[in-house]
């Protein structure tokens, strides 16, 4: 049996999974899947079309579809809107007490790398390979995964896009938590999904980097000295204080919880951060870029 090396449970040393057991996607969490059915069925009780109670509630027949089958995780306003227009029977609103957000669409070895995240005092990421998940635009996240070999079912597709959409939200629901990005030119380059999705993407990056917690930094093509040759870096620190890093490749991914391995990848990343654009001249090379469109 083919097995991968993963990180123990308490982050140090190694130990061996079956392959299988990393490569199986989760499901939707079992609150989401019967919040999802209630819905269904109350709507259908109604005499309502997915289009007709989308309409209703403000939302796109893609997201009443998202919820229904386990794969959105409802806000307020989608449950207070559907709750009256399925006849206000309190159903609704006493199921969603329940929810819990699940992992829907994550692969098995990042996992647990978007727990700590979701707990992280502060989150640093260096890509050289496509734009960090956590500033995609929808259109982009659609075009990479629309990529991937070998193809992802529709359902499949539209899960991994949930999730991703899903991880942003940290952004703004912790605007106190510094978020720092460094990515490469070449990457905000890359015309992936067509010209269209590309410009959308410039701008996603543009409006996703404005809040004081969020810093972008570029790497320019024309620089001469670079300390992360060795591939994308994640760094996070945990509320207690200690620092964990994550490194990932083809099929795989592997959180480092070392210290002296985590010392030697912060002094890469700190180099790094002196070594790409200040924010301010990262954000006009953006602006030109967009201007190229």
């Amino acid at each position: 049996m083919d097995i991968v090396e993963a990180e123990g449970a308490t982050g140090v040393g190694a130990r061996t999974v079956p392959a299988g057991e990393w490569e199986r996607e989760p499901r939707p969490s079992d609150s989401l899947r019967t919040f999802g059915a209630v819905v269904q069925a109350l709507r259908e009780h109604a005499g309502l079309s997915r289009g007709e109670l989308a309409a209703v509630v403000q939302y796109s027949k893609h997201t009443v579809e998202s919820v229904e089958l386990g794969r959105r995780m409802p806000d307020e306003a989608f449950v207070e809107r559907a709750e009256e227009a399925t006849g206000n029977t309190g159903a609704l609103r006493r199921a969603a007490r329940h929810l819990s957000r699940g992992e829907v669409g994550l692969a098995a070895w990042f996992r647990r790398w978007a727990r700590l995240e979701r707990e992280a005092v502060s989150l640093c990421t260096y890509e050289c390979r496509l734009v960090p998940g956590l500033l995609q635009s929808e259109a982009y996240a659609r075009a990479l995964f629309e990529n991937r070999i070998p193809l992802l079912t529709d359902e499949q597709l539209e899960a991994q896009v949930e999730a991703r959409m899903e991880r942003q939200r940290m952004l703004y629901e912790r605007p106190t938590v510094p978020f720092h990005f460094i990515v490469e030119e070449a990457v905000l380059r890359r015309r992936l999904g067509g010209a269209e999705v590309w410009r959308e993407q410039l701008n996603h990056v543009l409006e996703h980097t404005l809040p004081r917690n969020v810093t972008l930094q570029i790497m320019p093509l024309e620089a001469e000295y670079h300390s992360c040759m060795d591939g994308p870096l994640r760094l996070l620190e945990t509320p207690e204080g200690r620092r964990l890093a994550y490194s990932e490749g083809q099929e795989s991914g592997r959180l480092i919880g070392d210290s002296k391995e985590v010392r030697v990848l912060q002094q890469r990343y700190d180099t790094l951060r002196s070594q790409a654009l200040h924010r301010k001249d990262s954000w006009a090379l953006l602006e030109r870029l967009r201007g190229e469109t």
